[in-house]
């Protein structure tokens, strides 16, 4: 009986472990999406050095989680022998693996606010010290309870912060990380002529189209797996999800006119915000979430383009930082028992909680790039942005014929 018991016990901890890996692969392939998203927004001078900044912000936020941020979130180092990380089919080191492709795509949201006129290098050490520092601060105290806000909320309100997926924790800190970032920056030269607002049109809506339906596909790892075991799986996080997406889908298709880019980014917009409560809201909620999501993206991002002091080139405010915190605050209406919900949430922890997400990506990014726009400058010369970003970085153009 005992060998039998610890037979199935150790299928049930490899099993775990290969779902989580599953998870973590399809969430590393939402990064092709990212880059192909970028690709298709910027204009065409600027292609290639959207592809080489999403694989490099990778490796280098892989790195800085690797050795830094994961023991800030979660107090576990990988200084141990191999016996030691080896443990339970290598768990801890698979869940290592999922939760830094969620940190990487803090820099992979920065890349699209701040596109065609960053410099490469001085971003590159942001993204890693926000992935060491900033991210993991406040990933540690939804996720692992650190700093005792949850159990303060749970106390005062009856529930602490829910963010099962990220709403607020991945997409709504990296959201208003690239505010800051593109604060710093300013307009695009070119944005502005005969004293108006001039918009520059996607350069390649396929390929736009296609990193949008990579998102979209590797989204179903990213919240389907975070319940990070077999056990936990729920199919009612699947369907939340695909809910959302269609909402945003038709709200960006209604209130965009059909616009192209619009239609591309309303799926992203309902699948940011359901991120946090797809746990424990009804598929019909969800479908709301979605469709306020999809609007507010729409909304938002016109809005930007009528404005001289933020040069978002991708949207990435509306879509990640303002619909994310929509996303947490939406888990606490519509994850309540009277309106179809599972309940155990409080809207008021949930406000508390996007808030203090808000506040820690607004103070970390002024931080750092305040001291690296100080130190370095983080904007290319007009002369090298007027080249664009692939002659004047990597020396070679997307559409090279020599």
């Amino acid at each position: 009986m005992q060998d039998i018991n610890s037979a199935v016990e150790t299928l049930i901890q490899s099993s775990n472990t290969y779902f989580l890996l599953m998870g973590a692969i399809m969430v590393f392939a939402m990064h092709a999406g990212f880059a192909f998203l970028e690709v298709g927004t910027v204009r065409s001078k600027n292609q290639v050095n959207a592809l080489v900044k999403i694989i490099t912000d990778f490796a280098v936020s892989c790195l800085a989680y690797f050795f830094i941020g994961y023991w800030i979130a979660y107090d576990t180092t990988f200084f141990g022998n191999a016996e030691t990380l080896t443990a339970n089919n290598g768990y801890e080191l698979v869940k290592f693996f999922f939760l830094v492709t969620f940190a990487a795509a803090i820099p992979a949201i920065v890349s699209g606010g701040i596109a065609e006129r960053g410099k490469f290098y001085p971003f590159l050490l942001a993204s890693g010290l926000i992935v060491a520092f900033v991210y993991p601060f406040f990933e540690g105290i939804v996720w692992n309870g650190n700093y005792g806000l949850q159990a303060w909320l749970e106390q005062t309100t009856g529930a602490a912060f829910h963010d099962f997926a990220g709403s607020v924790v991945v997409h709504g800190v990296g959201g208003w990380l690239a505010f800051v970032g593109v604060y710093f920056l300013g307009l695009r030269k070119g944005r502005t002529s005969g004293g108006k607002l001039v918009a520059f049109a996607p350069s390649n809506i396929p390929f736009l189209a296609l990193g949008t339906w990579v998102l979209c596909i590797g989204w179903f790892g990213f919240n389907v797996m975070s319940a990070q075991s077999m056990d936990s799986i729920s199919g009612l996080v699947a369907v939340n999800s695909l809910m959302a997406m269609v909402g945003g889908i038709i709200a960006a298709l209604v209130f965009g006119k059909n616009d192209p880019g619009f239609i591309h980014n309303g799926p992203l917009a309902g699948l940011v915000a359901v991120c946090a409560g797809s746990d424990i809201m009804h598929p019909i909620g969800s479908l709301v979430v979605g469709v306020i999501a999809g609007g507010l993206f729409v909304f938002l991002f016109t809005m930007l383009q009528r404005t001289r002091k933020i040069d978002d080139v991708l949207g990435v405010w509306p879509l990640h930082g303002i619909c994310g915190a929509w996303g947490g605050i939406a888990a606490g209406i519509f994850g309540s028992q009277s309106l179809g919900g599972l309940g155990g949430v409080s809207l008021t922890a949930q406000v508390i909680g996007t808030l203090a997400g808000i506040a820690v990506a607004l103070i970390g990014g002024g931080i750092v790039y305040g001291l690296i726009h100080k130190i370095s400058g983080l904007r290319l010369s007009e002369e090298d942005e007027f080249v664009g970003a692939d002659l004047a970085i990597h020396k070679i153009g997307s559409m090279n014929h020599d």
